[in-house]
């Protein structure tokens, strides 16, 4: 058993972001050495795409419940964790109350109780027309884990890139994802989330946008880990696995 610890701040590396930037840039796929569209992944990107801040999260994760180990080895068909007390790192399939649904990272030691997806649209004409059916995504999956583990905090992460967003869509975007992420008691609305983050990166430079989402916004992805931290303390403090 291990005592919980603060949750450190989820990184987000600039090398490996500037290199998925060079790979949005440019008009080849370099891992297939396939031709594709500038200023946009292809489909084998956007679905590899955001695996390594994945990873940042569930290494973060894995600090905050004690240091316990980060499994990648997931089995995406098992409905527990292969390893004892551990991190996955997706797909990890967690049956809920809608519907079956695999989310990237999980901690489930007796069911779900920590579950994450990162969520990315990645060119302009897709955020134009499916940033809205993301977020009608993101209330069901909320809602498919609350109805059956009202205890489980759903944490999203949204990331956009830059050049493909523009302000009235950037404005409407963090208006509602800023009233998506205010679950905080296990009696809120089922399709609310604990917390989720915004991140608005730049292809060329491989950074994050420091002045979006407003510094005041429960959006801020430096400010994540504490609201895990602290709704998590709350619902689970004292008890199994962290009763030492």
């Amino acid at each position: 058993m291990a005592d919980l610890q603060p949750m450190p701040e989820v990184t987000i590396p600039v090398n490996e972001l500037k290199s998925w930037g060079t790979e949005w840039l440019g008009n080849i796929n370099t891992s297939t050495q396939k031709a594709k569209k500038s200023n946009e992944f292809d489909r084998q990107q956007s679905v590899n795409f955001a695996s390594f801040i994945d990873l940042q999260f569930g290494k973060a994760l894995a600090v905050m419940l004690g240091g316990i180990p980060v499994d990648t080895q997931v089995n995406s068909n098992s409905l527990h964790s292969t390893e004892n007390d551990s991190v996955e790192v997706g797909p990890v399939r967690v049956i809920g109350g809608i519907r079956p649904q695999n989310f990237d990272v999980a901690y489930r030691p007796d069911g779900p109780r920590i579950v994450f997806d990162s969520k990315s649209l990645n060119k302009r004409a897709s955020i134009k027309k499916n940033w809205q059916n993301m977020i009608n995504d993101l209330g069901t999956e909320a809602t498919t884990v609350h109805t059956r583990f009202p205890y489980a905090i759903v944490s999203f992460m949204v990331i956009l890139p830059k050049p493909a967003l523009d302000a009235k869509q950037e404005h409407d975007i963090i208006r509602t994802l800023e009233r998506l992420g205010t679950r905080y008691n296990v009696i809120d609305q089922p399709h609310l989330a604990e917390s989720i983050s915004l991140v608005i990166w730049n292809p060329q430079t491989g950074t994050v946008d420091q002045n979006v989402p407003p510094q005041d916004s429960n959006l801020r992805v430096e400010r994540m880990n504490e609201r895990i931290y602290e709704i998590y303390r709350l619902r689970y403090k004292g008890l199994p696995p962290h009763d030492v």
